[in-house]
């Protein structure tokens, strides 16, 4: 095969104002979606060719649904979408002053820039724990788990040790947020229901879930009778749930805690935190905390006209009276602030005043398993099947594309009915250099 060398965008110019969009991620999304169609030429540019449906990547990690049921590529869903460019790369650096991008396949002009590149996992500068620990972010880190967890219990089966035993079918989830719940409650079903069958030679029963929170409360975003009925659940299918409690270090065989506890564990899953993820060349005092860049109320980057931000990369401090701290780290916003930072820059074309933005908060919605969920809303909080008939529902409607809302359907009614997850593949082994 010959090499590529000397790699270039190969993106003509139309004479059209060029809206570049970095991410296509839930607000990169919703960004290129509003533009199709308007004056304008769209380039998006992502590292990885398809969008991820991120909500539903702990039901890939724990055997529940297929790869491939919450990814979409993105040249599928704008196959039709005239003066619309996708390019594979990564961007390294923004250089605002020519109004140009650096990528990995070279640069770009742009006339309108969207930074829309979601955010990273937060380690909180413990190395160790980053080293050791799995983090859930990417499709790529649900696989990889779903690799972890099915290939402790082949190991498991093969030794005597019964510390090494117990090491490898216990599990520490950090973070008790949607994320870490919803874990916790999927990997319970797992030691109910599948791995009793699959492994008859353990017992099961020793397997350990663990879930840490350095707070007082599960789902912290959510009212306290969620969090609380979220803690419930999770205790009444065997997950012991520890509050108030910090991770201090790991090395990939013992966790040690801020009360002085300690666990075995081969598989620490981090669930605890995330920051933005800023692209390199924006100003200094553009970056606020948690390494998001601070907005305006237009979702512009302070210091820049034509720079706007969306979604977790984005800190509107101030900017919308009813958050006034910035805007949660969730899809949601992300979206609304992508829909509307479009229909922006088509103001600003037709030279009209832009409109702040104002996030609509629907609610929050969490599930801890079969039966089992919490839902937030403006008017009523509730609990139970319903609860999670409504989560279903709200997630299978939120996915791209008929067929990946028609596998997750039938994903789910399998394992309803039949008490089964059909996807426990391992993918590669570790000396293909995967985990």
């Amino acid at each position: 095969m010959p090499k590529l060398i000397n790699t270039q965008t190969r993106i003509a110019d139309l004479g059209k104002p060029r809206v570049v969009v970095i991410g296509g991620g839930f607000g990169g999304l919703e960004v290129a979606k509003e533009l199709v169609g308007s004056q304008v030429q769209t380039v998006l540019f992502d590292k990885y060719n398809h969008h991820c449906f991120q909500p539903l990547l702990y039901q890939v990690a724990t055997s529940a649904l297929e790869t491939s049921s919450i990814v979409f590529p993105f040249r599928k869903h704008f196959a039709k979408a005239e003066d619309f460019y996708f390019r594979l790369a990564e961007v390294n650096a923004i250089k605002a002053d020519d109004n140009c991008i650096e990528t990995s396949i070279g640069s770009v002009k742009y006339d309108y820039l969207v930074i829309a590149s979601g955010a990273e996992t937060n380690f909180y500068g413990m190395k160790d724990v980053e080293q050791y620990s799995h983090p859930m972010k990417t499709i790529i880190d649900a696989i990889k788990l779903r690799n972890i967890i099915i290939r402790n219990f082949e190991t498991a089966l093969l030794t005597d040790d019964k510390e090494l035993m117990n090491s490898l079918m216990d599990f520490v989830i950090v973070g008790g947020g949607p994320t870490g719940v919803e874990l916790a409650g999927a990997i319970a079903e797992l030691k109910h229901y599948i791995f009793p069958k699959d492994y008859p030679e353990l017992e099961v029963s020793q397997m350990d879930i663990h879930l840490i929170e350095a707070t007082p409360r599960l789902l912290n975003g959510m009212s306290d009778i969620a969090g609380q009925k979220a803690y419930d659940y999770l205790t009444k299918m065997g997950v012991q749930v520890h509050l108030n409690t910090a991770v201090k270090t790991y090395d990939g065989y013992e966790v040690a805690f801020s009360n002085g506890q300690k666990l075995i564990t081969r598989t620490l899953i981090w669930a605890a935190g995330v920051k933005g993820n800023p692209v390199a060349g924006i100003k200094a005092e553009s970056l606020g905390r948690a390494s998001r860049l601070k907005v305006d109320e237009f979702n512009r980057v302070l210091g820049h006209d034509n720079i706007f931000a969306v979604g977790d990369v984005a800190l509107m401090e101030g900017g919308d009276p009813d958050f006034p701290k910035g805007h949660p780290m969730m899809a949601p916003p992300a979206m609304q602030q992508g829909e509307l930072v479009a229909k922006n820059i088509k103001r600003m074309l037709r030279k009209e005043a832009m409109k702040p933005f104002r996030y609509k908060d629907q609610g929050s919605m969490a599930t801890v398993g079969r039966n089992r969920a919490v839902v937030d809303l403006k008017a009523v909080k509730f609990q139970g099947f319903f609860a999670w008939f409504v989560w279903m529902f709200v997630h299978l409607m939120s996915l791209i594309g008929f067929r990946n809302k028609f596998l997750v359907l039938i994903s789910w009614l399998w394992s309803y009915f039949s008490y089964d997850k059909s996807n426990r593949l391992i993918i590669a082994r570790p000396k293909d250099g995967v985990q």
